[in-house]
Parts: structure tokens; sequence; C-alpha cells
């Protein structure tokens, strides 16, 4: 194998794989990521049994082959290199690094040993704007459960009707469901994406990349990208069939500033109770006002009114604070929604002027 490439181009490869190589004493190739020359480019990979990645970098190839080299180690010495063109030539199992006036030797081990990264049979297809795909998942991905108990609210629900993609998240106790348009797509499909996989999505979707296209079969799934592609085990089961807790009816609708309540619920919450995180909302309509309140009997407590746009009866409900906030951040607009049928019912958080994303939070039973 010898090649050459820009550091610009080598170290963007190995950043998009190096972070998915981890410290593994069982076993030692999973800390390493393969490189491979052939066709013209360099494929760099990286796995940790469950989710594979691979990034292509463009690069002169004068012959081909393949090895594997520690990625943490790799990734820090290129980021110390000068931005000139790095050689590698690989020569009797160590792999020569020569840049301007930088040379190395790095040992490694026979990509043989490399688990091989599965290929996705195609069952479904569809395609989207990568930006947007990205942002529909970070709206949603904070509300994922942790609860290995419950491994399918432990991931990411799609679900594919038409040329519309719907992802959720849940923990039982809050839900944030966000939809955007596909560009193409075959039949109606649904699969569960484990909550790792999804935070590494993020991570690799770069602002420059327009579209990505992704696979599906009954055990895996294919994220692909222009540089880069993604392969995940899909979590079994079937996800909860949560429309059935979404208020059909609302007995007080309210529209508020964002930032405003936002700050009024922080300050709320240095009065409210330990490991409760309680604050109450009462809806004030013949006064047009919200007050955003918490009380601690040892501590003291705080109320802040704050103008809204209210209709309907007078309301208030308990919710916990973080898992308000969190709904409120990720609107992506200046004022909210906020319908409610009463104290016991979940509240529902909309973007003003907005019907693509959905906020649900259950209420703290008094």
């Amino acid at each position: 194998m010898k090649l050459s490439c820009t550091k610009e181009n080598l170290l963007r490869g190995l950043s998009v794989v190096s972070h998915i190589a981890s410290r593994n004493i069982t076993l030692p190739i999973l800390n390493n990521v393969l490189l491979k020359a052939e066709d013209g480019l360099l494929g760099i990979s990286a796995t940790n049994l469950e989710i594979g990645v691979v990034a292509k970098v463009r690069g002169r190839i004068d012959s081909g082959g393949a090895f594997t080299v520690n990625a943490k180690l790799l990734t820090d010495y290129v980021s110390l290199l000068p931005n000139e063109r790095i050689d590698i030539e690989l020569k009797e199992q160590s792999l020569h690094v020569h840049c301007a006036n930088s040379t190395t030797m790095i040992r490694g081990m026979d990509s043989a040993e490399f688990p091989v990264i599965p290929t996705v049979e195609k069952k479904y297809e569809y395609t989207c704007a990568a930006q947007e795909f990205k942002n529909a998942l970070g709206q949603v991905i904070f509300a994922v459960s942790s609860d290995e108990s419950r491994p399918e609210i432990s991931g990411v629900y799609f679900s594919v009707k038409g040329k519309k993609l719907t992802v959720v998240a849940t923990d039982s106790y809050r839900l944030a469901e966000r939809s955007l348009t596909l560009e193409s797509s075959g039949a109606d499909a649904d699969m569960i994406i484990p909550a790792k996989t999804t935070q590494e999505l993020l991570r690799i979707i770069g602002d420059d990349q327009e579209k990505l296209t992704i696979l599906q079969s009954e055990t895996q799934a294919l994220f692909s990208l222009p540089f880069a592609q993604l392969v995940s085990r899909t979590i079994e089961g079937r996800y909860p069939d949560y429309t059935q807790i979404i208020p059909q009816n609302h007995l007080t609708k309210v529209v508020v500033g964002i930032e405003e309540l936002a700050k009024a619920v922080r300050t709320a919450s240095l009065f409210c109770k330990s490991g409760v995180n309680d604050v109450t909302l009462q809806f004030i309509p013949g006064k047009k006002l919200i007050a955003v309140s918490a009380l601690n009997s040892q501590v003291g407590e705080s109320t802040t009114t704050l103008p809204a746009r209210i209709e309907g009866k007078d309301n208030d409900a308990v919710f916990n604070y973080r898992y308000l906030l969190d709904g409120l951040a990720n609107l992506g607009t200046e004022e909210a929604e906020l319908s409610l049928e009463d104290s016991a019912s979940p509240g529902v958080i909309r973007p003003k002027e907005r019907k693509d994303y959905l906020y649900i939070i259950m209420p703290i039973k008094q």
C-alpha cells in the first residue's frame, strides 16, 4: 500500500471514524482503524461491533493494500502535522508516514483480523435533505429513554409513510416527535435506531452535506453520505403506539415567548423540591398572564408572572422543570404554543405556526 493525500482530507476521514474505535482489552483490533487503498480512494473504517463507519478520502493511490493502526494515535499524530501533502506507505507490518519535515513509523495489526463491516441488504430506501434530517434528530434525541430494561424506547423510532418521515423519542415521561418530507421513498417502513447510533449521525453529518440516503433491512440500517457511510443494527421489538397519549382536546391554549417563559421556569427551579424538580404553571386568561411558581418549605418560594395570549379556561399543571426546558429549547421558534386539558393530562407544546414538531410532557401528580 502506497498513497498520498492532503492533511485536511485525511484528518477529516479519521475524525469521522476514529470516535467509534474504543479502548477494548478483549479485542485490541477494535482500537484500530482499517486503512484500505483501492479504486483511487483511501477507505478508513472503524467498528465497535454494533456500529460501523467508513469514510472515503480522495488522494493518489500508487498501490493498493490494507492495514490497521491505533485510531487515537494516528488521529492525534496527523492533527499535529503541517497542512501539507502526506505520503503513506506500508512496509513490513508498519505504516510509514511522511509530511514536510516529519517522518514516523507506526506499528499495527494485519487487516485480516479486522471485523467485517456488514453490508445492508436493501429492503427499503429513502433519501432526504441531510441538514433537515440532522435538525430533526437533534430535536428528539434528548427524550430517548436510558432504561435498558425497555429496549424498544432506548432508541429513536423512524416511521415512513409515503414521502413523510417521522422521528420519535420518549422515556415515558415526555415525548418528542418531528416530521420531515422525504425527497424519495419506496414502501412504508419503520425501525428503531439505537441512541448511540443517532448520536454518531449527529456528529458525522457536516454542515456541507446536502443529501442523506437511508437503506433498511430486517435487522440493520445504512446511513449514506457522499463521503461516509454508517451501518448500525436496529433494535428488535415494536415501538409503543404513542399516538394514543396525544391529547385530542384542550380547555386552555396559550401562546407565549419562549425566552421569557424559559427564564421564568429557571427562576422558579431554584425553589423546587429536591429530586422532584416541580414547577407550577398557572394560566389566567382573564389577566392574560402565566404564573410560574415553585415552593420548597426549607428554601422558600418564588412566583414570576409574564404576559401571554390565552384562550379558554383558567388552568394549571405541575411539570418537571428540566423536561419543560428541554422542550422549549428545541422548538426552534420565538414563540411556543401550549395546550392543556387539566392538571392530570399531558401538556402539549408546539412551535408557533409550525405543525412539524410536537412535544408532550406528563404532569407531576400531586
